[in-house]
């Protein structure tokens, strides 16, 4: 019976095939995402996405250099200034995000005759290009103007990536107004580490 009609109907068969087929089509496009899982796994565009690109460099030079820094780590072991401390305030330093990580303890510390000092201890973390230790009056700064809010303390170039370290804190900053230290790449203007600082309890 289907064959006679196939044979009188041959141009109505053959458009019921291809609605037939154009509908199976339809559906697993529409339904097969269901039960079929895709992987994909992608490096995290990091220089693009979280380092400004000096002028005369492309994300690509930023890149190298920055993975390039990380490869080579600094250990410095500096003992405690002799006089007598006294703790002002602390902070545990923590990953800025997935590839810029850090660890330890910043303290700032009052020594004799009102010298203070920052003083890092277990230090450990992601060695970048040009990173310098940065007191913020920002308590946990996320960009790069929040770190160089009105009030900021350059202390310097980060002696090394790991260890134990102490930066002498110019006689005339008002230490009660930097509330994190901050690791921090000058050239790309990368965040690697923050301690927001607390009084010591």
């Amino acid at each position: 019976m289907i064959g006679s009609f196939v044979r009188r109907h041959p141009l109505v068969t053959a458009a019921g095939v291809v609605v037939v087929l154009v509908g199976a089509g339809a559906a697993w496009y529409l339904f097969s995402p269901l039960f079929i899982s895709r992987t994909v796994v992608e490096e995290f565009p990091r220089a693009e996405l979280a380092a400004d690109v000096p002028e005369g460099m492309t994300a690509e030079e930023v890149e190298k250099v920055m993975l390039e820094a990380e490869e080579q780590s600094t250990e410095v072991s500096e003992d405690m200034p002799a006089d007598i401390p006294v703790a002002l305030a602390t902070g545990m330093l923590r990953d800025a995000d997935e590839f810029h990580r850090g660890s330890g303890t910043a303290t700032i510390y009052e020594l004799g005759e009102g010298s203070r000092v920052l003083r890092l201890e277990g230090l450990e973390v992601t060695n970048g290009p040009e990173l310098h230790v940065i007191l913020s009056p920002s308590a946990d700064p996320q960009t790069p103007e929040e770190v160089s809010a009105s009030g900021y303390v350059d202390l310097g170039g980060l002696k090394g990536n790991i260890g134990d370290q102490n930066y002498e804190i110019p006689a005339d900053v008002d230490v009660a107004q930097q509330m994190s230290v901050v690791i921090y790449c000058k050239p790309f203007h990368v965040i690697f580490s923050v301690a927001s600082l607390q009084p010591p309890g």
